[in-house]
């Protein structure tokens, strides 16, 4: 489902459920970091859904706060974006130690030119969200990095928030993907008690 047409980067707040078909296959970028066979298998079978919050702190400071729940108890994760281009250490449930900081970005000041494409005008006058992640590599024991980018572009006709991401492996393999989510109400805890 499409999202709301007054929806902005300025205020992604919602549910949303990751559309496969529409998305890249992710798995290659997950044997990258480590992730095991068995899981990768069944993050292919699961569906992915995500809460997000996204609101100015009392300093005006952006967050962006992200819950994500697999559907058959694959795994679940609280990402905590806070859009200040600090860099912070978190423990992911798949990935384990990593390194990441966020930021709102004009589309102009980056330089990978797959991340600054397709984006609809709106993402150009607000500007995107960019989280870049890395490995700890001394604390998990493998070294990649991804730079993603936030936004909102038209596809088959229908606006979708989207993810364009550049993926760096620890053999310096390059990937670049897109992923594609629709909008649309589910109970993330109601998936996870339910096992969904």
């Amino acid at each position: 489902m499409a999202i709301p047409e007054s929806m902005t980067t300025l205020n992604l707040s919602g549910k949303y459920i990751m559309n496969k078909t529409l998305s890249d296959d992710p798995d290659e970028i997950l044997r990258l970091q480590g992730v095991s066979w068995f899981t990768r298998r069944a993050i292919s079978m699961a569906t992915i859904y995500q809460s997000m919050k996204h609101y100015k702190d009392d300093s005006d400071v952006e967050h962006l706060d992200i819950d994500q729940v697999l559907s058959g108890g694959v795994a679940a994760s609280t990402e905590l974006r806070t859009l200040d281009w600090k860099e912070r250490e978190t423990a992911h449930s798949l990935f384990g130690a990593v390194l990441g900081r966020s930021r709102r970005v004009k589309l102009q000041d980056l330089e990978d030119e797959y991340l600054k494409q397709g984006w609809l005008p709106s993402v150009e006058t607000d500007g995107a969200i960019q989280g870049i992640a890395q490995s700890d590599t001394a604390k998990s024991g493998t070294t990649w990095d991804s730079d993603q980018i936030f936004g909102l572009e038209e596809i088959n006709g229908e606006k979708r928030h989207t993810r364009h991401i550049h993926f760096t492996g620890p053999g310096g393999e390059s990937i670049l993907a897109r992923m594609v989510y629709d909008y649309g109400e589910h109970d993330i805890l109601l998936c996870i008690a339910q096992g969904n």
